[in-house]
């Protein structure tokens, strides 16, 4: 495996070179058909930038791409599967430096990087860590230059570029006229949306890299910083709204409007009211929207899970028999299992999961495709495809009970108020497909997905259910991993249904 590009090449500090001035923009290139199409119905087009143009190139990715298309026994989802697997190290390693540990994730036609995306953009790459070592590198320093982000700005979600990069801040409109408290430098921050999950795919990337190389070079001062600010959010996000007396307890807050574009957050930018339920609070949800309740049952899913993984690899590391470690291990347990107890004890009413509740009765049935979401559950680890409450709650979402489900001629889905009610995210249909065992409603959710790319052969991050060409975000990589994911699951799981033949397939074996 090599590198195409330098890390100065990565900082585009040499964008004025031959051939990088000859990569085109892929936000444009994104948008048009490229390259000869599929030899399926589909005819879809082939949308990976030429090698030189690539920020990262791995031979490991490249023999996946390989092996699944001489496997697949439709050439429109080989296809895709050939657009998607790649696109994050394709198209969205704005900046790496082996030396100073460090690396720069855009998450598509956005250039900022945010930890959610960044955990899932590389999600479906863990099984070749082990045989890439080039690539476990990238992946450990972006994890570094997360940990110092999250040790200065815990709160936040979406960053700059580090300044040993070179790269110029990008102006955010939507953080125009919106004042956060405690107060950010713009010129490090893109975004200070809080949303716990954020905070919860950081430790998701964390533990995968070591689940994956058993590495523990990671495990830095700014990890450690990182970990301990994870923490101090926990316990102050899972404080109720008022003490005993009624003083307000309050360590951060987030006010829109007054002319921003961002919309005003209601009691002073401290949003609804809480009780102490043990779950943790969310001032925003995964998409990034504004949450109606605080606590977000998906986001609280996930940390439980990810807690619990969090403790599992301070003690098999070794991390765990003294100091920092041994200390992050025990409040990993003790919160894991609070936080598992109170979604169990608080969110569900009727065997169906609320999405958002207050600690006051207040419950809000609904689901936003962004994962983490209720559809989601299983592939977030949090419960078995088959939990009675689990399938209940995902016939109710996958209907009119949902409010932001939506159904038209060719595509349908969960979305959310982040685009509108009537644009489902294809991300939906990937969820669903985790949470089901049955061969023809994955079928059928897979060539929903398939047929909706605009022709485009890229997986955008929602869908018009009225018209095929009404589409938002051309370069969406979470999106496009997500789906490339799904389909190395069921690889595994579901050999037949996509195979020549019934023999399973994993990467990096």
């Amino acid at each position: 495996m090599k590198l195409t590009l330098s890390a100065v090449l990565l900082a585009v500090s040499l964008a004025g070179s031959g051939a990088l001035a000859q990569c085109p923009d892929y936000t444009s290139f994104s948008q048009k058909p490229q390259g000869n199409p599929s030899t399926g119905p589909l005819a879809l087009p082939y949308m990976r930038p030429s090698p030189e143009c690539r920020t990262f190139n791995s031979s490991a990715v490249e023999k996946v791409i390989t092996d699944m298309k001489s496997r697949l026994k439709d050439p429109d989802l080989a296809r895709l599967f050939e657009n998607t697997f790649p696109n994050t190290l394709d198209t969205t390693v704005k900046y790496f430096n082996q030396d100073q540990n460090l690396a720069f994730i855009i998450t598509g036609d956005i250039t900022a990087q945010w930890l959610r995306d960044t955990a899932n953009q590389f999600a479906h790459y863990t099984a070749l860590l082990s045989v890439d070592p080039s690539l476990a590198t990238l992946v450990k320093a972006v994890i570094n230059n997360e940990a110092r982000y999250v040790s200065q700005y815990p709160y936040c979600g979406s960053f700059q570029p580090p300044p040993e990069s070179g790269l110029a801040p990008s102006h955010n409109d939507w953080a125009d006229g919106v004042t956060v408290n405690p107060p950010v430098n713009n010129t490090i921050v893109f975004e200070c949306k809080y949303e716990i999950d954020s905070l919860c795919g950081f430790l998701k990337l964390s533990r995968s890299y070591y689940g994956a190389t058993k590495d523990t070079s990671f495990f830095n001062d700014n990890w450690y910083n990182a970990i301990g600010q994870i923490f101090r959010v926990i316990n102050e996000q899972s404080q109720p709204t008022f003490d005993e007396n009624f003083n307000l307890i309050s360590y951060y807050n987030w006010t829109g409007g007054n002319g921003a574009l961002s919309p005003m957050v209601t009691n002073r930018g401290n949003g609804e009211p809480k009780a102490y339920t043990g779950m943790v609070g969310t001032h925003h949800r995964p998409s990034d929207d504004i949450s109606v309740f605080a606590y977000l049952t998906p986001a609280n899913a996930m940390l439980a899970v990810e807690l619990s993984n969090l403790a599992d690899i301070l003690t098999k590391s070794g991390q765990a028999k003294s100091g920092k470690g041994k200390d992050f291990a025990a409040q990993a347990k003790t919160w894991s299992k609070r936080v598992h107890d109170s979604v169990w004890k608080n969110t569900v009413v009727d065997n169906i999961f609320a999405y958002e509740t207050n600690g006051f009765s207040g419950r809000y049935v609904m689901d936003d495709a962004n994962v983490p979401s209720l559809l989601s559950l299983p592939y977030l680890g949090f419960l078995d495809k088959h939990h009675p409450a689990y399938v209940a709650t995902k016939k109710l979402l996958l209907s009119k009970g949902n409010p932001y489900f939506a159904k038209g001629k060719t595509f349908s889905g969960a979305g959310g108020p982040h685009v509108d009610a009537w644009h489902p995210w294809p991300m939906s249909q990937i969820s669903a497909i985790y949470g089901t065992d049955d061969d023809k409603e994955i079928l059928q959710r897979l060539y929903t997905i398939a047929n909706n790319t605009a022709g485009l052969g890229l997986i955008h991050e929602s869908q018009s259910i009225y018209s095929a060409t009404d589409y938002t975000r051309g370069w969406f990589a979470w999106a496009n991993s997500y789906f490339a994911e799904m389909l190395l699951d069921l690889a595994q799981r579901k050999p037949g249904l996509i195979f020549k033949t019934n023999k399973p397939y994993k990467p990096g074996q």
